[in-house]
């Protein structure tokens, strides 16, 4: 899959495609449904299954630290897109001067000129340009100007529900893996550089790969039965926290893994930590010791809970 970054990179190899729009964020079943249908599309065509995503996402430009906790960050959305057969994603970066384009811009510039569309798949409510003047119909009128089909998506649900990205992000906040990951149709995971931390694991028998997370807000908190794949494929069994580590005043949101039975060293490497169970909330103890003593049920808990299958359904 080809990632495209930003749009003076477009090419003149570029034109012709099928596209769809959106943030895609968790890449769930109801956004499974949707890139489907655009890649039965852009083989009928014959021309690439086009994604185009922004950096950063519209709400965190205009909402900034009060936007909502992503799901997953770009790296995790384009490996899941590329699983689901999309050809080429274009990354626009979502600034002052693309929020200020006009609907009628954004269609002759990009959708017409730049990409030169066959058929835009798209959510009945998307709206797009400054003050939000594009919209469903408003591309319907334009596909027939400029001669490109528009097909609008149907909701994807679970029961009575229909699947979003907020629902998703409740779950998560909630505890409720399953609930989540049969929303999502795979297992949730955050996936990160292992970088140096203070240390604290090793003094009290516990160590832990340490990964930054790269986000104000993160939609899970507490501590979690997981498990870890390597740079060599490789998965092992571990527990997690994941938080702002309150006991020893910790101030930014990380990422702390132990894995059992593992020695070898982590550091740079890139890991994705799925989680398989939460075990409790992130809370302060009075002393190391009182930490050290409950990380050890952590790890008693955990290696219990992985011994139960994870969710398989729709896998």
């Amino acid at each position: 899959m080809e990632l495209i970054r930003g749009i003076h990179n477009l090419a003149d190899r570029h034109r012709d495609c099928v596209l769809t729009i959106g943030n895609f964020d968790g890449v769930h079943r109801g956004h499974a449904a949707v890139i489907n249908r655009l890649v039965s599309l852009a083989r009928q065509y014959g021309v690439p299954a086009t994604v185009m995503v922004f950096e950063p996402q519209p709400q965190e430009y205009f909402r900034g630290e009060a936007a909502p906790a992503r799901l997953n960050l770009l790296r995790d959305k384009l490996d899941r897109l590329a699983e689901l057969g999309v050809d080429r994603v274009l990354c626009v970066r979502f600034d002052a001067r693309f929020a200020g384009w006009e609907a009628e811009d954004f269609v002759q510039q990009l959708l017409v000129d730049k990409l030169a569309i066959r058929y835009l798949v798209v959510g009945d409510d998307f709206c797009f340009g400054r003050a939000r003047r594009g919209n469903f119909a408003f591309l319907q009128a334009a596909g027939a100007k400029h001669g490109f089909a528009v097909e609008d998506t149907a909701s994807c649900r679970l029961g009575q529900e229909r699947i979003s990205s907020t629902l998703i992000r409740n779950a998560l906040a909630s505890g409720e893996l399953a609930s989540a990951e049969r929303m999502l149709g795979h297992p949730y995971q955050i996936s990160g550089r292992v970088a140096h931390g203070d240390k604290l694991g090793r003094t009290i028998g516990f160590p832990t790969a340490n990964i930054l997370l790269k986000r104000t807000v993160v939609p899970i908190s507490g501590v979690f039965a997981v498990r870890v794949q390597t740079e060599d494929g490789q998965w092992h069994d571990g527990v997690a926290n994941v938080g702002r580590r309150p006991t020893v005043s910790g101030q930014q949101c990380r990422l702390e893994v132990h894995l059992f039975d593992f020695n070898a060293d982590l550091y740079g490497q890139h890991l994705h930590v799925r989680l398989h169970s939460w075990l409790r909330d992130e809370h302060a103890f009075p002393s190391l010791e009182a930490l050290k003593a409950q990380i050890r049920l952590d790890a008693e808990r955990a290696q219990t809970a992985l011994r139960v299958p994870e969710y398989t359904e729709n896998r």
